[in-house]
């Protein structure tokens, strides 16, 4: 039986394109797919990178060979592909690799009404579906939408084959978000937008049309080679060129997609990060204004002036593990109203509790043009304490460095230990880190809050020294 376990991550899969993933793979998981979420059609979605439309098509023959209709809506960004799930209340799958360079690919899924596919909530059942398929051979391949002669004879008498329709979503999708917030009486604003080569090139155009923007744009062109950049910016030197932008015209402030545009990095007028733990409260206080009380997720390693600055303005801050599927999970359980990340994701419940980095980012818009005044002075009370950032440590042992550290600040008076998602430990002075393991690579994650940076540094110099000794 061919083992996937490589292919198959935590909330997707992804893979390098020819090595780990092909159309015979792609064709046996949309049969799978299919087979686990029945109904009569899926919606399915693409990236700009070069084998998108080929891995997609190989998909929609799996699914229509089990008999299910496909809903293809083309280049989409993820976010798109959630409101097309959504707003068709159809199961989807979104072929992107995300951030990742140009030789991955790979599948997003969710269930009809966006809802999460992941490890505990279907992918890893598809998983042993597409092994098991695979491992019996090409007359199982051809039977479960494989790519041989006989497909057509081997598919049951009983199913007629499903058929493809090709639909363009965009301009719904803008509707839908405009829809969601309120800007119809912010002051001109110039923005740069860093596309990164990626989808927010094809989106954000629709999106802001009409809006009182003058927008400066780098790298729109959908290009899956990404020629300027890799499309992350949560990596500083994928940032440089905003930044940089930013100050050569004057802008009011900068916003950064990465590759398949679920995810928004905002910069001030200065050209500085504004931290997605910011974002989350600055969010998190426009979605209360709305509905006093409400609840707002967010997950372990925000900083701890979300839930303060959520209480503050009488919501109901809860916390989660890092992941979207937890953070849907949460907000399904609780009727959250939003939920963010430390990562630039952020959630909405009017978006069926998905994730979308453009409507984070018309928000950040309504509430900078909203006032006089500049991003800076905005975004500067959500911002109280100082932090590291993601620190990544090459570790061959995971579990015994973690253990490691258990043992030294656990034995240390004052301390409070959490084993929420890795662990977490809270200092007597008020600082706090998180460590936990990568789900797919041999990494330790490291994320520090403190008082000042000096605190921060202190932190970082003495956990790293166990970690990577």
């Amino acid at each position: 039986m061919r083992d996937l376990s490589g292919v198959f991550k935590a909330y997707d899969i992804r893979g390098v394109v020819g090595e780990q993933i092909d159309a015979d793979l792609v064709r046996a998981i949309g049969a799978a797919f299919a087979r686990l979420v029945g109904g009569t059609a899926v919606v399915v979605g693409y990236d700009m990178r070069d084998s998108s439309p080929g891995l997609a098509d190989a998909f929609a023959d799996g699914v229509t060979d089990e008999g299910l209709d496909v809903v293809s809506i083309g280049l989409a960004s993820t976010d798109m592909l959630y409101f097309a799930s959504g707003s068709l209340d159809l199961p989807g799958a979104m072929f992107t690799a995300s951030h990742n360079p140009a030789k991955y690919n790979g599948i997003k899924l969710c269930r009809a009404g966006a809802a999460p596919v992941g490890q505990d909530s279907g992918l890893t059942e598809i998983q042993g579906d597409v092994e098991r398929t695979l491992g019996a051979g090409p007359e199982a391949l051809a039977g479960a939408g494989g790519s041989t002669n006989n497909r057509d004879m081997v598919r049951s008498a009983e199913r007629a084959k499903g058929t493809v329709e090709t639909r363009d979503l965009l301009a719904d999708y803008a509707a839908h978000l405009r829809k969601l917030v309120d800007l119809s009486a912010i002051r001109p604003l110039k923005l740069v937008v860093d596309a990164g080569n990626g989808m927010g090139g094809h989106t954000v155009p629709t999106v802001f049309e009409g809006l009182p923007l003058e927008v400066v744009p780098l790298f729109f062109e959908l290009d899956g080679s990404f020629p300027n950049h890799e499309a992350n910016p949560l990596d500083p030197k994928n940032i440089v060129d905003l930044q940089a932008k930013v100050r050569e015209v004057g802008a009011d402030a900068g916003l950064a997609f990465d590759g398949d545009a679920d995810r928004c990095f905002v910069v001030d007028e200065h050209g500085d990060p504004v931290s997605p733990s910011a974002i989350t409260a600055l969010v998190a206080v426009r979605e209360l204004a709305k509905e006093p009380g409400g609840t707002v997720i967010h997950n372990l390693i925000t900083s701890h002036a979300v839930p303060e600055i959520v209480a503050e303005h009488g919501g109901q801050p809860v916390r989660t593990r890092v992941g979207h599927s937890f953070i849907k999970q949460e907000m399904a359980r609780t009727g959250a109203i939003f939920g963010g990340e430390h990562s630039a994701h952020y959630y909405f419940r009017d978006f069926w509790r998905a994730d979308t980095g453009m409507l984070a980012a018309l928000h950040v818009l309504a509430a900078l043009g909203g006032q006089p005044g500049p991003l800076s002075e905005l975004t500067r009370e959500y911002n109280r304490y100082a932090a590291s950032g993601e620190i990544n440590s090459t570790v061959a042992d995971q579990a015994g460095r973690l253990a490691a550290i258990k043992a030294e600040f656990g034995a240390r008076d004052g301390v409070v230990l959490d084993e929420l998602d890795g662990l977490t430990v809270q200092l007597p002075d008020g600082g706090w880190f998180n460590l936990r393991a990568s789900n797919t690579e041999p990494l330790l994650r490291l994320n520090i809050e403190a008082a000042d940076d000096a605190a921060v540094a202190a932190i970082r110099d003495e956990v790293l020294a166990i970690v990577r000794a």
